[in-house]
């Protein structure tokens, strides 16, 4: 089985931080009330970073992809939660987001979250429209 926060955590901690964001985004919208862009922007570049985080499992797919992958046995071989596959590679990628298992089946699975790649292109979309928005705006005016 894999562990527990590489298959709560990333949902959890991402949630975590839109929640503790919102307090900081609140009160920066309250006193300096910015324009629509510049919130959306804001939004944006936030909804990117939590979304990067959780693809890469806030770190856990650098400084060790193979607790994501798998359980370590006794005998320190990981094994796929349920079968009888032991794995036999890794691979990481740091944009866009990847962790590939390779198991000795030939069977490959990818440990990131599915929603996490649709949320990163959302929000840096969002982010580059809006800052595109904003340099309009300020050219202009």
């Amino acid at each position: 089985m894999v562990s527990l926060f590489a298959f709560f955590g990333p949902p959890a901690i991402t949630l975590l931080l839109f929640a503790v964001g919102a307090l900081p985004y609140a009160l920066w919208v309250a006193r300096t009330e910015p324009s629509q862009p510049a919130r959306w922007a804001v939004i944006g570049i936030t909804t990117a970073i939590a979304a990067y985080g959780a693809g890469t499992v806030y770190g856990l797919a650098f400084t060790n992809p193979l607790d994501v992958c798998g359980s370590r046995t006794d005998n320190g071989v990981y094994m796929d939660a349920g079968r009888d596959y032991s794995l036999t590679s890794v691979s990481v990628d740091s944009f866009p987001p990847s962790i590939t298992c390779h198991w000795t089946s030939g069977h490959n699975t990818e440990e990131v979250w599915f929603w996490t790649l649709p949320l990163l292109y959302a929000g840096l979309a969002c982010a580059t429209v809006c800052s595109a928005l904003l340099m309009n705006r300020t050219r202009r005016g």
